[in-house]
């Protein structure tokens, strides 16, 4: 039997551990189908390093949110203006990466409304050679999890600044994403209608297509959806600590203060396992000092923000305040 369970919610740590209860708990002898939307968040791939794949200023700024999925492949954006989409079902016999079988029923949906979509390259989909859909798949004994985005209006201006890195430099043993352009599908629609909408008439196409029924979880169900979200999908340690060890180099002149270069060796776990500085600048304490203080704490915006609550970055590094060494090391 196919089934169709609806999101209710646009937290993206509750929509992934959705993803992974389906996965791991309900009826494996059914497939089941999503639709489900993220506020504004950054979703990386379970092998990538995340501080790689994000501008981690611009993502602070703006409250996005990072989280890690199950399915390997490149960092995505993901707003109000996009519509996800997630296929689970048995693996069968060949137990491989098949991305076009799970894609071909969305094209065909979208072919339905105007839009001219193709199925390219590896994991893609297309119009007019720019990227409106990409997709990721997680396999594990017997079953797949194909999940795909769907820009429909998406923000491109926001997307663009938040998975665009620096450019200092960044030494990981993560995969990288590929940058590619990109375009929403809304202008290309024979009926205009809102994302809302769109999501809806989708569903109901999805439905009858794919002759699925709908499907409830029960409270127990979703309390333990509630327990997987707050235990992994929530947590530090899976969407930033789970990276790959690496290394930052970063390098600034700032008037007053000569150029300032800090180098970051960043275990696997996310900590901070050593930290260097070099430049031309004056202090009138000992950096070694300042190198202990960091030592051992997590590579992460508001956890550094904190710990210069009670540091004089500027007895280290003479007329260095703290907005501008936070703006060194994460801008």
């Amino acid at each position: 039997m196919n089934y169709y369970i609806e999101s209710f919610t646009s937290d993206p740590c509750r929509n992934l551990a959705l993803e992974q209860f389906i996965f791991d708990f309900l009826d494996h002898r059914h497939s089941y189908f999503m639709l489900w939307q993220n506020h504004n968040s950054i979703i990386v791939g379970k092998h990538q390093n995340t501080i790689a794949e994000i501008n981690p200023a611009f993502v602070n700024a703006h409250n996005i949110s990072v989280v890690r999925r199950l399915s390997g492949g490149g960092a995505v954006y993901h707003d109000l203006g996009n519509v996800n989409f997630t296929f689970i079902t048995g693996a069968g016999r060949k137990k491989t990466i098949d991305f076009a079988a799970f894609c071909q029923p969305i094209q065909k949906a979208l072919l339905s409304f105007g839009i001219p979509v193709e199925i390219s390259g590896r994991n893609d989909m297309t119009v007019e050679g720019k990227k409106i859909s990409g997709n990721a798949q997680y396999i594990k004994q017997d079953r797949i999890m194909h999940h795909g985005t769907i820009l429909y209006d998406s923000n491109l201006n926001v997307l663009s600044k938040a998975l665009n890195p620096t450019d200092d430099k960044i030494e990981s043993k993560g995969i990288k994403s590929i940058q590619s352009r990109v375009t929403n599908i809304r202008p290309y629609m024979k009926t205009d209608m809102p994302v809302n909408e769109f999501r809806i008439v989708l569903k109901n196409h999805l439905l009858n297509a794919l002759n699925m029924k709908e499907y409830s979880l029960n409270k127990e169900q979703e309390t333990a959806i509630d327990e997987l979200k707050q235990n992994v999908y929530s947590q530090w340690s899976w969407n930033y600590g789970n990276s790959p060890p690496f290394t930052i180099r970063k390098i600034r002149r700032l008037e007053g203060c000569g150029q300032i270069e800090v180098l970051l060796d960043i275990a696997k776990e996310g900590i901070i396992k050593n930290i260097a500085f070099y430049g031309d600048f004056f202090g009138s304490k000992d950096l070694e000092e300042l190198k202990e203080i960091f030592r051992g704490h997590r590579f992460e915006y508001n956890e550094i923000n904190c710990l210069l609550n009670s540091v004089s970055i500027n007895e280290y590094i003479h007329a260095l305040d703290n907005e501008n060494f936070m703006a060194l090391l994460f801008e």
